[in-house]
């Protein structure tokens, strides 16, 4: 294995230097760095709830606390300038990246560590309140935008993703000083799931886990894989979350050959039509059909694309495209065919 860099010489280094490197050959620590600042403030909230608890945090390759295990993961890439900047190019957003979002982020995973040390999950009034802990992790989910039965917390309204993830979500609005919660909720029935969250905080004051140490899985320390690499899988795993996601088909429907009618005409002219055909022949909401529409219409007006035949060939196509979007993402979660 090559020698390590020094966490100096990673800003002199090269994208391709960098993404040459393996995760275990990177010389990151927390301490020293603003991460260590975020945690001693998510202690300091624990303190001041007197919940004993502090889950110990690693460098791991994402966000994340294993399941049923009672740590924490913080990406690699918040520990260094060079490769949150290397982050960003590759994923066009860096999670995590500024103090309130690290803050929200280490409260939701907290949540879960609070769960798995104390083992809430397996009593039955959690169980009652949350939902079963043993349920199917999809790859992705479907939302209820309006729901008032769920916490916001996270974007994309992750609450609603697994029992689990409801209840960190909902520790982690519970636990922030200036969430204001039961003003916020009053009137939702996420006010019993915050209510219920308190009740379990108030009873482990003073009181050590069962389970205080926990396996730290995906610690980079031992992960060989090269950020190329691992920047490969990534991008592929989260496609979606990519403006070009659409551009292959869109280019197929229309053409980049200047013509009378442009493709952004031809979605707005019948927008209202399309939403409501495929949201009534698939079963889709109309809100994430509409969605869908303003992410294609832009796509197409930043591609500068036409419509290169008859207009009710073009607007077939397109209709079709967005009936096929809306049921792959109606029985999977995703856009796209499942992987």
């Amino acid at each position: 294995m090559p020698n390590k860099k020094s966490v100096a010489d990673l800003s002199a280094l090269s994208e391709q230097q960098l993404l040459d490197l393996r995760l275990c050959e990177l010389p990151l620590q927390i301490q020293g760095t603003w991460l260590e600042a975020c945690v001693r403030q998510l202690y300091a909230e624990l303190d001041r709830r007197e919940i004993p608890f502090k889950p110990p945090c690693y460098l791991a390759d994402e966000w994340l606390t294993p399941d049923k295990e009672p740590v924490v993961g913080i990406p690699f890439y918040l520990a260094h300038p060079a490769l949150m900047k290397l982050e960003r190019k590759m994923m066009l957003d860096v999670e995590g990246g500024t103090r309130p979002w690290c803050m929200k982020l280490l409260r939701h995973e907290t949540g879960h560590a609070l769960n798995y040390a104390y083992r809430f999950y397996r009593r039955r009034k959690w169980q009652k309140i949350f939902g079963r802990f043993s349920a199917d992790y999809g790859d992705t989910y479907r939302y209820r935008p309006y729901s008032k039965a769920y916490v916001r917390h996270l974007e994309d309204y992750y609450a609603q993703y697994h029992p689990d993830e409801d209840f960190a979500e909902t520790f982690a609005v519970w636990i922030a000083s200036d969430s204001q919660w039961r003003r916020k909720y009053q009137g939702w029935k996420a006010l019993e799931k915050l209510k219920y969250v308190e009740e379990l905080m108030r009873e482990i004051q003073g009181r050590e886990p069962p389970l205080s140490r926990g396996k730290r899985y995906w610690d980079i320390r031992a992960m060989r894989i090269t950020l190329k690499n691992h920047y490969k899988k990534k991008r592929r795993d989260h496609a979606e979350n990519f403006p070009d996601f659409h551009d292959t088909n869109l280019k197929r429907i229309f053409t980049t050959q200047k013509n009378e009618l442009t493709a952004v005409e031809l979605l707005k002219k019948n927008r209202r039509m399309l939403v409501q055909s495929v949201s009534t022949w698939t079963g889709e909401k109309k809100y994430m059909v509409n969605k869908l529409m303003e992410t294609i219409q832009s796509r197409c007006r930043y591609l500068r694309l036409y419509v290169p035949e008859d207009e009710p060939v073009s607007l077939a196509k397109v209709s079709v495209y967005l009936t096929t979007l809306a049921m792959n993402y109606l029985h999977t979660g995703r856009f796209g065919r499942e992987r």
